[in-house]
């Protein structure tokens, strides 16, 4: 058995999976929303990732293009912190603030628990490209994330969370950064919720 499928059997099993696991995606098409709606360019993100992140405009580069070949033009973006720890089983909590391209702005937070085989913790800020979505609103719910989408480029780690056709891109500092393999989801929610499920 696979390392997906014995992951996505634990889940199962313990009662964290969602439908959504289970659900074909295609990240080689561009954003639905590329032309005809106000998105940001390749430029206003490699710009504000280097400064939230503190890094080169050249190391923030490498991340963004890749995000953006892969994906598009984003909507929006949410900038925050969080916290994250696992041993085999892991948690994860956050808090930001979700502003979309149209000058909309919501207060976020998000949680979600993790399964695989990683351990460590890290105390990290989140960057976190916004695609498909049409209302600030649609961002309150369950974000699983996506097999095989996890790169590492120039000190930064980038990976896709997919549900009802919104992608989200968190951009996450390599410092702590965990590693290994893990499957979960974050839920999005406006208040803190600690139990991550």
């Amino acid at each position: 058995m696979s390392l997906h499928r014995l992951a996505l059997a634990a889940l199962a099993a313990a009662g964290l999976a969602a439908p959504a696991w289970a659900q074909e995606t295609d990240y080689g098409q561009p954003s639905q929303y590329s032309e005809g709606v106000d998105t940001y360019s390749q430029e206003e993100m490699v710009d504000a990732v280097a400064d939230f992140f503190g890094v080169t405009a050249e190391a923030a580069a490498a991340v963004v293009e890749r995000v953006f070949s892969d994906l598009g033009r984003p909507v929006g973006y949410v900038a925050g912190e969080e916290i994250a720890g696992a041993v085999g089983v892991g948690l994860r909590y956050g808090e930001g603030y979700l502003t979309m391209r149209n000058g909309e702005r919501a207060h976020v937070y998000w949680q979600g628990p993790s399964i695989g085989f990683d351990t460590g913790g890290n105390a990290s800020r989140v960057f976190v490209l916004v695609y498909n979505m049409d209302d600030p609103d649609r961002i309150y719910r369950r974000f699983p994330g996506v097999e095989g989408s996890a790169y590492f480029v120039a000190g930064l780690g980038v990976n896709y969370q997919r549900a009802d056709g919104m992608t989200l891109a968190p951009i996450r500092s390599g410092v702590g950064l965990r590693a290994g393999a893990n499957v979960g989801y974050l839920a999005y929610s406006r208040r803190r919720n600690w139990l991550p499920f």
